[in-house]
């Protein structure tokens, strides 16, 4: 209650204010026009009757504002809204007007032509009636445009409320497209592996199916302990990917030998996360899968410029008829639209083969480090540099 007081307080000073600078710059006028027609008319009679005048309007324009707030003007109802504040404005300039006259009649100001509260009614009638029609319709133009103002504003900031809402939005498609993506890709690795269990289990190798379910139990652990991350650190994501080799490598006992080399300086990068499992998956199933010799995957890591290249080479029969990979399969195809979602145009995916025979695979992704550095303990990676198994 006295905070709102206040406040009406305040807006009402504000207003005697405007309105005694207005009545002082109408008062300069007249003074000007007294000494140029040599008028006897002392000079205080129009400062006293400019600040009467205005005083009155000061008192009024609390009932203005609140009259243009109850009957605004609007498109709709223009006509009948401005005909409506034509009757008040004719209305107030007459009250206003013979209130003015009982006052300067009292102080006896221009006592030549001010001799009644009649003539003095009568004179100020002729002299100010329209002048405060006008005065009426102009506060309320002044309060149309402070409203309008208002509520340009409001548009604005609700444009970029709804441009930021927009934004999020946007991010979160974008999240949930990647995460429907991890989602796909890891179930299909998955079932590969069940798959191959299965298999293991259907030949009556029942030691191989269980050392292959002790595996894949301690992959799915590490990767549910970054289930929320799309990206995570190469450091980890190799740990991933030890821990799948280690799976092919009881299926393949005697076929796959593996390499993996990465700076330790670049361990830190962000990768996204078991983005290269598919990749060497790949690799194994057109690699050593198709032939019926030992095969050899070399996987290597290193930073170029302001890129971090990966690739994943194998020695078997490579792409056919020397035709570049395009992205075919689930995995692969979903890990090439996983580096567009996260990446944009700055990240690449292409195949082609060696000189030396078999298929190289790089990845190409722009160098930063991963958002956060995983403290959890995690399962040592053996032999980064050069190391066969």
């Amino acid at each position: 209650m006295g905070n709102t007081v206040t406040r009406g307080l305040r807006r009402y000073a504000l207003y005697v204010l405007i309105w005694t600078v207005i009545g002082l710059f109408f008062f300069s006028q007249a003074i000007a026009q007294k000494f140029v027609a040599r008028e006897p008319t002392p000079w205080w009679h129009y400062l006293v009757s400019w600040m009467v005048g205005v005083n009155l309007w000061a008192i009024l324009t609390p009932g203005l504002l609140w009259l243009g707030h109850r009957f605004p003007i609007e498109r709709r109802n223009w006509l009948r809204r401005t005909a409506l504040h034509l009757l008040f404005s004719i209305g107030i300039s007459l009250g206003q007007l013979a209130v003015e006259s009982a006052i300067l009649y009292r102080l006896a100001v221009f006592p030549s032509f001010m001799t009644g509260f009649v003539p003095t009614f009568v004179f100020l009638l002729i002299l100010a009636f329209h002048q405060g029609i006008v005065t009426y319709f102009t506060v309320l133009g002044i309060q149309y445009g402070f409203r309008y103002y208002r509520q340009y504003q409001e548009r604005e900031q609700q444009a970029l409320r709804l441009e930021l809402h927009t934004a999020e939005l946007e991010t979160q498609l974008v999240n949930a497209q990647l995460s429907a993506l991890k989602m796909q890709l890891q179930p299909h690795f998955l079932f590969n592996t069940l798959n191959a269990i299965m298999v293991l289990v259907r030949q009556q190798k029942g030691r191989q199916a269980e050392e292959m379910l002790a595996h894949l139990s301690d992959l799915l652990r590490c990767v549910l302990e970054d289930v929320e991350a799309q990206e995570v650190s190469l450091r980890r994501e190799l740990e991933y990917l030890q821990l799948y080799l280690s799976i092919e490598q009881v299926r393949f006992p005697d076929r796959l030998r593996t390499e993996i080399s990465a700076d330790p300086s670049i361990l830190d990068a962000a990768v996204p996360q078991m983005g290269l499992q598919p990749i060497v998956e790949n690799a194994i199933r057109h690699g050593l899968g198709k032939s019926s010799s030992a095969g050899k995957i070399q996987i290597s890591a290193a930073r170029v410029n302001d890129m971090l290249e990966i690739k994943v080479q194998d020695d078997g029969p490579g792409f056919p008829n020397g035709d570049s990979w395009q992205g075919r399969g689930i995995g692969l195809t979903n890990t090439r639209t996983r580096l567009h979602q996260l990446y944009g145009e700055g990240a690449k995916l292409t195949g082609e083969n060696s000189e030396r025979g078999g298929a190289i695979v790089t990845m190409l992704l722009p160098y930063h480090l991963a958002p956060e550095s995983s403290g959890r303990e995690v399962v040592e990676v053996h032999a980064l540099h050069n190391a066969d198994r």
